[in-house]
């Protein structure tokens, strides 16, 4: 029988603004109930990305996040993925603040710098609600999202050393997966390792699905069974990719980080309706989706007890 299918949802992450769409979480509260309802909806696993609570601009406040997370830790059994790649423009010590000060049972890492280009999206708006939200994006056609050989090895030595925090290791091109292998020759990592393959980011690999059977072929060549993958695909791509994820046996990640549609032109009114949506993919396929405790077993995680929050 078949792996029963993680399903990851990001509910905000720091790439679409608050104008794209009037359903983007925010506030901790929003973000909150957004992840709560996700992983009612059939997520396993949350990854984090905090915004300003008044202009919604990424924000690399612990106590943001020690709000949402503390809230999502009442209300259910998720596991928090801490992201540490934050906002694009950001340093490497804000970008870690939060899951330096949460300590959780996952965050994110990116094993590789690229281009990572949002600019084109400023093409389809004439007006904004908060100043900062075109030049954000601007800005990125000048920009390349740092990280280095020396910033990854920081990362994984602080929380995988330091706090016993496991990666969501995001690979956006095939590059990425060699560079990952390199890490785990250093003797820095244990396995298992959790593989996000990432496309359709302008920079990264595109949307195409030979590139997600060639960079499956690849992780298990440099992996084997050590690997747990995953895919997520920007915009119109993310059902597809997370369709065929699901046929050839892997994981998947949706969420308003990645795309803010259901179906073509239809805004998702939540998270929750495109994790829905998906779980219903699997499920017709024959296939179960993951627990939150199925998925800490199999990613070999501390647990939830372990993870640093301010409970009220």
């Amino acid at each position: 029988m078949p792996k029963p299918v993680i399903i990851t949802c990001a509910p905000t992450g720091g790439i679409h603004n608050p104008t794209m769409s009037p359903h983007l979480p925010t506030t901790p509260e929003e973000i909150a109930e957004a992840s709560i309802e996700a992983v009612e909806a059939g997520a396993a696993i949350v990854h984090l990305h905090a915004r300003n609570p008044e202009t919604g601009q990424p924000d690399p406040r612990p106590e943001l996040f020690h709000d949402f997370m503390s809230r999502i830790a009442q209300s259910c059994d998720a596991v928090m993925n801490v992201s540490t790649g934050g906002g694009l423009g950001m340093t490497r010590e804000e970008r870690l603040r939060a899951a330096v000060a949460t300590s959780p049972e996952m965050a994110s890492l990116n094993v590789g710098s690229l281009n990572f280009g949002i600019f084109p999206m400023a093409e389809k708006y004439s007006q904004w609600k908060h100043e900062w939200e075109p030049a954000f994006l601007e800005m990125t056609r000048d920009f390349i999202f740092r990280n280095t050989f020396a910033d990854i090895e920081y990362v994984v030595k602080e929380l995988w050393q330091g706090h016993g925090t496991r990666f969501e290791f995001e690979c956006y091109d095939l590059g990425h997966l060699y560079n990952l292998a390199w890490l785990i020759d250093q003797g820095w990592l244990e396995p298992p390792f959790f593989v996000q393959m990432v496309f359709g980011v302008l920079g990264g690999v595109g949307a195409d699905l030979d590139n997600l059977q060639h960079m499956h072929t690849i992780a298990n060549k440099l992996f084997g069974a050590s690997y747990e993958w995953s895919v997520l695909a920007a915009g119109r791509h993310q059902m597809s990719f997370a369709t065929q994820a699901a046929m050839l046996g892997g994981n998947l990640r949706v969420g308003m980080e990645d795309s803010l549609y259901l179906g073509p032109r239809e805004l998702t009114p939540s998270n929750a309706h495109q994790v829905a949506k998906v779980r219903s993919i699997i499920e017709s396929l024959g296939h179960t989706v993951a627990t939150p405790e199925q998925a800490r077993e199999r990613l070999g995680l501390k647990g939830a007890a372990r993870v640093t929050l301010r409970r009220s």
